[in-house]
């Protein structure tokens, strides 16, 4: 087993931002996706970044050229994990999904550390479906990943202490702020993120003020970097929905997703990835 490799299961956009932080940290890199197409376009969005932060001064071209050296893809997970220090998967966030992936990893590479990047389901679950739950971890990156700089570390039930700690010299080596939380549904961002997002929705459904003006007051008021909508077009209103409702099974009225939500996902308006959400969006411009 190699400390420096890292394999990353999914490629979408948490999946492909975890692969370029890694990679451009100093580890070498395997970014797998069950679909190849998807892993290839994953590894074009990591360029552009990588491109954009040249650019912008952020990197040196250099630097650059050594984080791609770093990166590879695969559709095989046996590959993907074998030798592996860590595996941290980004996939959907459905359960079964996760604990396959969890069963799959320590069945091809049973040293391996495994951290789920899930916002919102229960970490103690996922690692129940492997041989070695003491080896599983919340690593709950943000979107996205490679701008921001929060990872929440989430202690399942049987996590051992040596896997948080293991889990925090990760953080380090990758430029995280820390936060290390127990396992509940929502951990402590997913949770108090969604009620603002959720209530600025309902006061959009009852025409308290636009989408805009919402946001307006809480970045200019509450000094928030981005408004609650604005954010939620950017994970994504299915996305939002699904932690919505898993979040209402497990704690309550509070979580009720407003039917506001429910009809704009229906609709295929799932914010900046369909271009249309509480803003339209033509590439990173919301208007």
């Amino acid at each position: 087993m190699s400390q420096s490799v890292v394999a990353v299961l999914g490629a979408g956009t948490m999946g492909h931002g975890i692969a370029q932080i890694a990679a451009s940290s100093g580890f070498t890199v395997r970014l797998y996706d069950v679909d190849i197409e998807a892993a290839e376009r994953g590894l074009t969005r990591i360029g552009q970044n990588l491109d954009g932060a040249v650019s912008r001064g952020k990197a040196t071209a250099e630097a650059r050229a050594a984080a791609w050296e770093r990166l590879s893809v695969t559709a095989d997970l046996r590959t993907a994990v074998s030798g592996a220090a860590w595996v941290i998967e980004a996939a959907p966030e459905r359960m079964e999904l996760k604990r396959k992936l969890v069963r799959e990893t320590f069945s091809h590479e049973p040293g391996a550390y495994f951290g789920t990047n899930t916002s919102s389901l229960s970490v103690t679950e996922v690692a129940a479906a492997a041989p070695t739950p003491d080896r599983v971890v919340g690593l709950h990156f943000f979107n996205p990943p490679h701008l921001v700089k929060l990872l929440e570390i989430v202690r399942g039930s049987a996590t051992a202490p040596e896997t948080v700690s293991a889990a925090r010299q990760l953080g380090e080596a990758l430029g995280r702020e820390m936060i290390v939380v127990n396992d509940s549904a929502g951990f402590a961002t997913s949770r108090l993120g969604l009620v603002l997002g959720l209530e600025a929705i309902r006061m959009v459904e009852q025409g308290v003020a636009s989408a805009a003006e919402i946001d307006k007051g809480m970045e200019l008021g509450y000094r928030h970097p981005m408004g609650p909508l604005k954010l939620t077009d950017l994970v994504g209103l299915d996305v939002r929905l699904a932690i919505a409702e898993h979040l209402h099974r497990e704690l309550g009225e509070t979580f009720r997703p407003p039917q506001l939500l429910r009809n704009m996902v229906r609709a295929g308006w799932l914010g900046k990835k369909s271009g249309r959400g509480f803003y339209r969006w033509d590439g990173d411009t919301a208007t």
